[in-house]
């Protein structure tokens, strides 16, 4: 086929729709038609080049062996469609002209100046700034590996910085400087994962928290590790195109750590990541499902559920986006350095243009479930505030007074933290030995025994209660094919206790000389030994409860662990029998809260002590559950905490049950109005985000109509080409502008 704008072999095989293997007198070429069948295939599917040649070769008789080639044009054919997509080819300044991340595909839903946001918005009253805030997650993926196979120098990169990873050279060139800043492994499987042969251990990415999109020049390898200095690039890089924002909400698992001295860190860095961050509003927070295993103060300071203006984000979107990105991984591992690059981020792109189309979707799904939530939540705490308006008014407009102040100005006293210091065994026996020596010292002296006092008698009995509980459950466990060496060690176990408890029945004869008759009874013990058995059994008690959490949030992390990192039988076996000792200490700490509370239950009935089941209620199975985890039936963002967690230590006021109560209401009370909050704050973000898309979706319709006519100098059908292409875009756009967007609320004025 000729004609006289066709010149050249390449120019007339593309004019066919094939695409030839190389520019320079082309023997080999692919259909068009195949490129992109792969290029949809692979996405769908995640299948392999390798797999897709097989394919080929298999319906062709095995014939030819074009693999090579195969493998050279999807890779031109994916950066082609790239900066086809993304408006290059309408830029008379040509690709060259390429900023940094113009190739990303942005989220229509955050806030973009200049395309989607009100006018006016950056002058918009401080307490409506929240709805025009950033949500950014930071995070790294180490399956994301990839081999020393090969080099820059043999195997570049086409994108050169312009999707979602960050420029390779002056990456590497940072890294290569010499650094005074900390570095910090976030997950210490890192380091100890067999390295060898590997170029990268991982990737790290700055994403959209809310709405799982990939930023431009966000993505980079990891090297070694989650380091700090890998990390602050990536961010500092990606907040080059984020600059004119003036509030950041920024949510990475370790950012109790990371956020320390970070604008410390940023003078210290190259000009060109340097941004202006005086004036902008940055809070820091940790994603929800990794914010249990963090300390207490991490959870009431970086909790995304108790700041304001955080809306129903979980933070968790970088841990969403891995499960599709993941089975790429089997692939990029065994290539070079800049295929790797340009096959993730052609995924990242693709992944994020899906996210566009079913924004009509995904959008209305979710306020509809957050406007029946915001009306539950704000029910529930109207009901709860009322009723604690009739009875504590002070003390409700002192604690409205707090929390405002504190979200207002986080270094104002956080009103989520308790003040109350758990009860522990080791603390009341020293008081009440310290008591006794009070007693010595005025010439009072109730013990009946030169080295045990009845404190100590009290104290020993709970201790034999325990060996007896341990020696119970060693014994059910042995099963009905114990061995005779199993059943010796057993009885000596058994004998050397019983030798224990009939030493301490002598010395208890001293103490309750008619136990001999009515051993079972408590009723003749003295008013002393009852206050002191009372104060050991409360202690048992919250010590229980405080051993029962923490093996709880050890059970969580363990979880969350074998999750995300332990693979293969053996692993999993090892990991599944160190689970199983941690569940077997959850049961015996939950058994001795139980044995503490029915030993509290007697002694109030001759104390006359009704009120204690207030602060040490009954403990069900129900009950005993992880703080992440809600009843059942119950999901993030509306689960119930178990009271477990809600138990407030006495340590710190005395017998004082009134300032316990006080502020296990005070706590509950601000959690409840931060439900409440945190789902009507859900519903105005979604409604502007539903605004936002409308708004760039039409923006973009605009400029690429624009982009038809930029082009000056073409042939007449190249004009044609070029002007069908971007109407054909333009057209696409609206046509993504869903009926149900269009049914938008009236906009939030600045």
């Amino acid at each position: 086929m000729k004609s006289h704008w066709i010149s050249g072999h390449v120019t007339q095989l593309l004019h066919t729709r094939w695409y030839p293997a190389t520019c320079t007198d082309p023997k080999s070429a692919a259909t068009f038609r195949l490129l992109e069948h792969f290029h949809i295939l692979t996405f769908e599917s995640k299948a392999s080049m390798f797999e897709f040649w097989q394919t080929l070769a298999r319906l062709t008789h095995n014939l030819g062996d074009r693999y090579e080639s195969l493998l050279r044009m999807i890779k031109q054919w994916r950066n082609l469609k790239m900066l086809e997509q993304s408006g290059r080819g309408h830029n008379p300044a040509g690709v060259n002209a390429t900023k940094p991340g113009a190739c990303a595909v942005l989220c229509h839903a955050c806030p973009q100046p200049g395309k989607n946001l009100l006018d006016g918005w950056e002058t918009a009253l401080a307490e409506k700034q929240w709805l025009f805030a950033q949500f950014l997650a930071i995070d790294a993926n180490f399956c994301l590996v990839w081999k020393n196979v090969s080099s820059e120098t043999v195997d570049p990169g086409l994108s050169r910085g312009w999707g979602y990873f960050v420029e390779e050279t002056a990456f590497k060139g940072f890294l290569r400087e010499k650094s005074t800043c900390t570095s910090h492994n976030a997950v210490n499987l890192a380091e100890t994962k067999n390295s060898q042969g590997l170029a990268a251990m991982g990737a790290g990415t700055v994403d959209c928290s809310r709405h799982n999109f990939k930023r431009p020049c966000a993505v980079g390898d990891l090297q070694k590790g989650e380091k700090y200095i890998n990390m602050d690039y990536l961010f500092f890089s990606m907040m080059q195109h984020s600059e004119d924002i003036v509030t950041l909400n920024i949510s990475y698992d370790i950012a109790c750590q990371w956020s320390k001295n970070l604008w410390d860190r940023l003078s210290k860095y190259s000009s060109h990541l340097r941004f202006g961050c005086n004036g902008k509003r940055v809070t820091f927070l940790i994603p929800k499902f990794h914010l249990p295993a963090h300390i207490a103060a991490c959870q009431t300071s970086f909790s995304h559920n108790l700041i304001k203006g955080m809306g129903c984000t979980d933070g968790e979107a970088p841990e969403q986006g891995w499960a599709n990105i993941n089975p790429v991984a089997t692939s990029t591992r065994e290539m070079g350095p800049g295929s790797c690059r340009d096959t993730l981020d052609d995924h990242f792109g693709d992944y994020n243009w899906k996210k566009v189309t079913n924004f009509g979707i995904s959008l209305l799904n979710k306020i509809k479930i957050a406007i029946p939530e915001r009306d539950q939540h704000q029910y529930d705490f109207n009901e709860f505030h009322n009723a604690l308006m009739d009875e504590r008014p002070r003390e409700i407009t002192q604690w409205k007074d707090a929390i405002e102040q504190w979200e207002a100005d986080h270094s104002n006293p956080n009103p989520f933290r308790t003040t109350t210091i758990t009860m522990m065994q080791a603390a009341v026996r020293l008081k009440l030995s310290q008591q006794e020596a009070g007693d010595l010292e005025k010439g009072l002296d109730s013990s009946l025994h030169a080295d045990i006092s009845p404190s100590i008698l009290i104290s020993s009995r709970m201790d034999l209660e325990d060996q007896q509980y341990h020696l119970w459950k060693d014994q059910n466990a042995l099963g009905a094919h114990a061995t005779d060496l199993q059943l010796v060690k057993l009885q000596e176990c058994s004998n050397a206790l019983l030798r224990k408890v009939e030493h301490w029945c002598q010395v208890q004869l001293l103490y309750m000389p008619m136990v001999s008759r009515l051993r079972t009874s408590e009723t003749m013990s003295t008013e002393i030994a009852r206050e002191e058995k009372w104060e050991l059994r409360r202690a048992q008690a919250y010590e229980s409860l405080d051993d029962l959490r923490r093996q709880l949030r050890l059970q969580s992390h363990l979880y969350k662990f074998k999750d995300a990192n332990i693979r293969g039988q053996r692993a999993n076996m090892r990991a599944s029998a160190v689970l199983k000792k941690v569940e077997l200490t959850v049961t015996m700490a939950a058994d001795r809260y139980r044995r503490a509370w029915k030993a509290l239950k007697v002694l109030a009935g001759v104390l006359d002590n009704p009120s204690w089941e207030a602060e040490l209620p009954e403990l069900q199975p129900t009950d005993i559950r992880g703080m992440s985890e809600g009843d059942s039936g119950q999901s993030e963002g509306n689960h119930t905490l178990s009271w477990i967690w809600k138990a407030r230590g006495v340590g710190a006021i005395g017998d004082d049950n009134e300032s316990i109560l006080s502020e296990a209401l005070h706590i509950e009370w601000c959690k409840s109005r931060a439900r409440a909050s945190r789902w009507a704050e859900e519903v105005k973000l979604l409604q502007e985000e539903m605004r936002r898309v409308t708004e760039f979706l039409s923006w973009h319709a605009a400029w690429w109509e624009e982009q038809a006519v930029r082009r000056t100098g073409l042939t007449a059908a190249e004009r044609e080409g070029m002007h069908r292409y971007a109407r054909r875009q333009a057209a696409m756009r609206r046509a993504i502008v869903v009926p149900v967007l269009l049914q938008l609320p009236s906009p939030v004025a600045p």
